[in-house]
Order: structure tokens, then C-alpha cells, then sequence
């Protein structure tokens, strides 16, 4: 294994001086987040809503038993930094948003007619046989959100579940619904005015977006928290009639292992990007190693891809373009590797599934990368970094199982102070594994960790 540095050049892994904190300047995908606290960013099958200049992103806010927690509200100024605001809808004391019911797919537009910011989820029991669309109100975007209950059709509840949402460029609202239900949203976005399609072609954890004319209704395949490859339709109303395009993302990289939840319109005067915004699920550990996967999106004519995976990017937002944000290595001896337990090397890689092995470094600089291998016989291994006094400044699991084999980044530390650290990455012993309601079995079938450089981050 090689120990290597960054050099922090004007290209390469860029930090910046933001509001007195120094910060990244990329969107680094497939891996944890860490807030202004140092804590990983808990907002899943998410979306994002600009306002005032700021944008908000809502998001289930997880927890490793799955009880329903609230959904959470984190804020930008680049898409890349985020920032904790609060929990803005906690579990309820009782209803369908209380004790032993799940929340998930929260989904959140602003009114055009009464300027209230109206919060959509899916609610359910924990065995998924009661569902519901339910909503809740705000006056401002990062407020306290009330719930209202559930979103009803010619007086009745919307009894599905996997649900988006999608405001049109004439002000109106579309409630999305799994296998390709659209509903129009009455003028106050607070009920249902009409069915507007039911045809069948959509999956579950629908998203939309338009341009030029044309809507494009993207979905994931039935296979539980498995990530698979989506597929995407589109038509020239939201009436349709849609048509089949196909995959988006490659075959078989599984829409670089994720599940589409939101797209968002990164706009200006002049032009739109639009970034996709995927989860990358790790059932049980959805709190502590879920993580996100947002990539921009390819439009030519009535087509629509991401045709590779960018783990590092950023969006230029004067023009409304992406360029890759590259790493300039330095490679230096390795001096300072503690193993405990087993580990085997196998090209130059380390790998270890005997719970509680891990390997230590001491780095001096601001923070670190880890480079690692993904398959289907890999776990959960957790990360601790403490500095010179001993002090643990960041503890997060990381999920290195994937279906297919690849390598790639899999964790980036906050920026630190310059400081001398101890990394340690540890076997949990633990891996990703369940099965759906068809008892269907997904996930690894072992424990390994697998670690293939270690990077030292330095100004």
C-alpha cells in the first residue's frame, strides 16, 4: 500500500476560505459528507430547493435501526459545503408520522401562488402495509414544517408509496408516484386536482425534469435497497404518451450504484444544468454509511445520460457548466503503518475480514483520502481519525460492498487544522445484507475491507 500526498494546487482537490472556514471546492461523489460539526450529512431520497440565493436540501434523516427520525434540512451556497439548519419535521407524537411508522421521499416546492413551502413524503408502517402520501407546511423554506396528514384525491388518501415531486415551468405541480402515475396538484399544492396519466413504464423512486419540451421521467427497477440499472421515459406532456428510452448510465454499473431520486436544475439568465441526485443505500447502516451520488446530466435531442462517473466535480455557476475537479499526487515513502490482526496483500492491496483488524497511520497535514476496493464479499469498516492530543475529531463506517467489483474513492475527512493525525480504519466484521418482502436476498456475502492507497491531504 502506498501513502501518498495532495499538493492543494488551482486544480486539483481545491479548498477554499468560505465564510471564515476553510472548505472543498467539489462535489465528491459515492462518499460521506461532513457538515460544519464534523458530523456525515443524514438526507436521503432527497431534494433540493433554492431560495434567496441558498440552497436547501431535505432529505429522510436516517438512523441504523430505522425508526423514523425526521427528515432534515442542510444549506449551501456552492452545492458543495453543507451546512446542518435543524430537523424541520420530527417523528409525530402520533398519526401517520408517529411512533412505529417510517417517513421516506421527502419532497418539498415552493407555491408559486401562496409562497408557502409545502413538504411531501410517503408514510408507512415499518412493514410497509399501510401506505400514504401525507404533506406538511411552512411559511419559510428552513422552518418548522406542520404536518397536515394525508394528501387526498376526490376526498380520498393516496394509498402508494415510492413518490416525487416535479414543478413545471408554468407554475404548476405534479405529485410523481411509483409505475407511472402522475397527479396535478390543485393551485395551492395542497391537494390532488386531477390524474393526469396512470401508464405503466415507471419504477419505484420516480424523478422528473424537462427541457427543451421535453420531460423525462426517470425510475429504479424493483429490487429493494439494491442498487440496479434505471431506466428513463420521456414525452412532450406530462400526459404523455411516454415513451421507453432505455438505461441512462451503462449497463450493469448499476447507474453507477445508486437510485435515482431527484434531479435539479442548476440554473441562470442563460442556461440549466441538470444534476442527478441518487442514493447509495447500505441497509442495515443507512444512518452511519449511506451515502449520495450526484452526477451532471447529459442532454442531446430527446436523449439523456451520465456516461461516465465523476467522483470529483463541480459546477461553475457563472456560465452553468461542470468541469471533473482532479487530485495532483505526491507519492512518499510508507513509514508509518500499524496492522493489527490478519491482512493479506494481494497486489499491493490490503485486505482483512477478522472483525477488529485494522491498519493505523500518523500523517502530518489537513486531512485524508482513502482509496479502496468495492465487490460483493466486502463490509463495513469504521474510520477514526484523532490528532496529536488524542482527541477523536472524526468517526464514520464506511460501506466498501458493491455487486460488482470496482475501486474508487470511498472517504474524504472534513478539512482539519494542520495538525499530526492518527488514521485508523478498522474491520466491523458486519456487512450489508437483507431481503425483501418475496424474501429475495440481497448484499455481500462477507466482511472484507479492502484498502488500496491512503492520501494525506496538504495546503
Amino acid at each position: 500500500m502506498k501513502i501518498r500526498f495532495l499538493m492543494v494546487l488551482q486544480i486539483g482537490l481545491v479548498i477554499q476560505n468560505i465564510s471564515g472556514q476553510e472548505r472543498y471546492e467539489a462535489i465528491h461523489s459515492g462518499i460521506p459528507w461532513f457538515d460544519q460539526f464534523n458530523n456525515e450529512v443524514n438526507a436521503h431520497g432527497a431534494c433540493i430547493v433554492e431560495e434567496n440565493g441558498r440552497y436547501y436540501l431535505f432529505g429522510e434523516y436516517k438512523s441504523d435501526t430505522n425508526v423514523f427520525m425526521g427528515f432534515s434540512c442542510y444549506s449551501s451556497t456552492d452545492l458543495k459545503n453543507w451546512e446542518f439548519e435543524k430537523i424541520v419535521l420530527p417523528r409525530q407524537p402520533d398519526g401517520l408520522l408517529g411512533p412505529g411508522r417510517i417517513g421516506e421521499r421527502v419532497k418539498v416546492m415552493k407555491c408559486p401562488e401562496t409562497g408557502e413551502f409545502i413538504m411531501y413524503m410517503h408514510t408507512d408502517d415499518r412493514k410497509y402495509n399501510d401506505p400514504h402520501i401525507g404533506y406538511a407546511t411552512s411559511k419559510t423554506v428552513n422552518g418548522d414544517y406542520q404536518f397536515q396528514g394525508a394528501i387526498l384525491h376526490e376526498g380520498k388518501p393516496i394509498r402508494k408509496w415510492d413518490m416525487g415531486t416535479f414543478r413545471d415551468t408554468d407554475g404548476k405541480g405534479y405529485l410523481l408516484i411509483h409505475h407511472g402515475l402522475i397527479y396535478e396538484l390543485s393551485s395551492d399544492y395542497k391537494s390532488v386536482k386531477r390524474l393526469v396519466t396512470s401508464q405503466k413504464g415507471g419504477g419505484e423512486s420516480p424523478a422528473m425534469f424537462k427541457k427543451d419540451g421535453v420531460y423525462y421521467w426517470l425510475s429504479s427497477n424493483l429490487t429493494s435497497w439494491e442498487r440496479n440499472d434505471n431506466t428513463y421515459m420521456t414525452a412532450t406532456s406530462p400526459e404523455g404518451p411516454w415513451t421507453m428510452k432505455g438505461l441512462f448510465a451503462p449497463k450493469g454499473t448499476l447507474t453507477w450504484n445508486s437510485q435515482c431520486s431527484f434531479v435539479f436544475p442548476v440554473t441562470n439568465t442563460k442556461d440549466t444544468l441538470f444534476m442527478y441526485m441518487g442514493d447509495r443505500w447500505s441497509f442495515p447502516r443507512q444512518g452511519s454509511s449511506a451515502t449520495q451520488v450526484w452526477q451532471p446530466i447529459t442532454v442531446r435531442g430527446d436523449t439523456m445520460s451520465i456516461p461516465e462517473f465523476q467522483e470529483n466535480w463541480q459546477v461553475d455557476m457563472a456560465n452553468v457548466r461542470w468541469s471533473p475537479v482532479d487530485w495532483k499526487k505526491e507519492p512518499v515513502k510508507d513509514k508509518s503503518r500499524i496492522v493489527r490482526g490478519h491482512w493479506e496483500t494481494n497486489k499491493g492491496i490490503q485486505g482483512s475480514n477478522e472483525k477488529g483488524a485494522a491498519i493505523s497511520y500518523t500523517f502530518t497535514g489537513q486531512g485524508v483520502g482513502i482509496k479502496a476496493v468495492s465487490n460483493n464479499t466486502s463490509g463495513y469498516g469504521r474510520v477514526i481519525i484523532k490528532n496529536s492530543k488524542g482527541e477523536e475529531v472524526v468517526n464514520s463506517i464506511m460501506d466498501f460492498y458493491s455487486k460488482y467489483e470496482y475501486s474508487s474513492q470511498k472517504f474524504l475527512s472534513p478539512f482539519l487544522e494542520k495538525d499530526t493525525y492518527t488514521l485508523s480504519i478498522e474491520v466491523l466484521g458486519e456487512h450489508p445484507k437483507w431481503s425483501d418482502k418475496s424474501l429475495n436476498t440481497y448484499g455481500s456475502t462477507d466482511d472484507y475491507v479492502r484498502i488500496e492507497d491512503v492520501f494525506v491531504v496538504k495546503k
